[in-house]
């Protein structure tokens, strides 16, 4: 019995829809690439903001003159800036985030909220509480300066946990920042440079690769 090239071809059709039954039922497939470009532009203008208001000195190596006033005591304006711009990227990043995962989720004709999405964001949410606690008690321990690179620490650590469950550039990104957060931890006066790369730069080539990759063909 001889095995025609035409039923090889269906076979390995069948496979392959098999397998993409099994992805879309165990990953979560909405994420869009176009989220994670806006997203390190948000950046960037929350950096350029900073910068604007407070001046070069920020990547000057001079980080520690805009934490700690001349008398020892923190400079909580500039302080307070940094928050307030932050939590502003914080929340256009996750409305952008939200707005292309749903629209993705309608195109492919998947939805949005089911198991796998559950378990993403649980994994993403353990390391980013654990990090947002953690930032808080560098705060109270008047450890500003360690803040930028702790973020981009458990921020990487939460992709990477992240990643089983959705596409596997997104664990790339987070070694990324993972990296990128340990250098910042060894130059900690270019901790809002490498926040900014961070932030901005890599997301911008990571949302850049996931549209070229999954979406511009689509």
């Amino acid at each position: 019995m001889f095995v025609t090239d035409q039923k090889i071809e269906e076979t390995n059709q069948t496979l392959q829809d098999i397998k993409s039954l099994m992805e879309r039922s165990t990953k979560f497939l909405s994420l869009s690439g176009l989220s994670g470009i806006l997203s390190g532009i948000f950046a960037l203008i929350g950096s350029g903001f900073v910068h604007y208001y407070w001046g070069a000195k920020i990547y000057q190596g001079n980080y520690f003159e805009l934490i700690y006033q001349q008398n020892g005591t923190y400079n909580y304006d500039f302080l307070i800036f940094c928050l307030v711009d932050a939590l502003l990227v914080l929340l256009l990043s996750l409305g952008v985030a939200t707005y292309f995962a749903f629209k993705n989720a309608h195109r492919k004709n998947l939805q949005v909220w089911n198991k796998s999405t559950q378990q993403l964001l649980e994994n993403l949410l353990i390391s980013l509480v654990a990090g947002g606690i953690f930032c808080l008690i560098l705060a109270d321990h008047g450890e500003f300066e360690w803040v930028p690179s702790c973020t981009l620490i458990f921020y990487g650590l939460a992709l990477i946990n992240a990643g089983k469950f959705t596409y596997g550039d997104v664990r790339s990104l987070g070694i990324a920042e993972l990296i990128l957060g340990l250098a910042a931890s060894v130059w900690l006066n270019y901790g809002l440079l490498f926040w900014t790369i961070g932030f901005g730069v890599l997301h911008i080539i990571y949302g850049f690769w996931m549209y070229q990759k999954y979406e511009k063909n689509a």
